[in-house]
């Protein structure tokens, strides 16, 4: 199930559900949504305001995937809990990490 994420010229788009106010910055791997929409479930510790959490969720996938912050950037959904996160590189190569990662691959 490796419909979280969307490769285009670019990268990839990843969709996101963030809980911020964590106890701690986690990647928990793929849920699925009730009408059956995949995302990557994600924890951050920092708060949703001025874009706190937003930033941390950049950060934290950057370092997940031996990324430059710079190449990770969040596109749409900035003030919900689902979010599209952009990833800029090589798509292949960014679906390679996103499932080794998930433990989808």
């Amino acid at each position: 199930m490796a419909g979280f994420f969307r490769a285009h010229d670019k990268g990839l788009d990843v969709h996101v559900r963030l809980t911020p106010r964590s106890s701690k910055d986690a990647l928990e791997g793929v849920e699925s949504t009730a009408d059956g929409r995949a995302h990557l479930a994600a924890r951050v510790r920092a708060v949703p305001e001025k874009g706190a959490a937003n930033a941390a969720l950049e950060k934290l996938l950057a370092s997940s995937l031996g990324m430059a912050r710079s190449d990770v950037s969040v596109v749409a959904g900035g003030t919900s809990r689902l979010k599209t996160v952009r990833l800029a590189g090589d798509a292949s190569d960014l679906a390679g990490k996103l499932e080794k990662l998930t433990g989808q691959g």
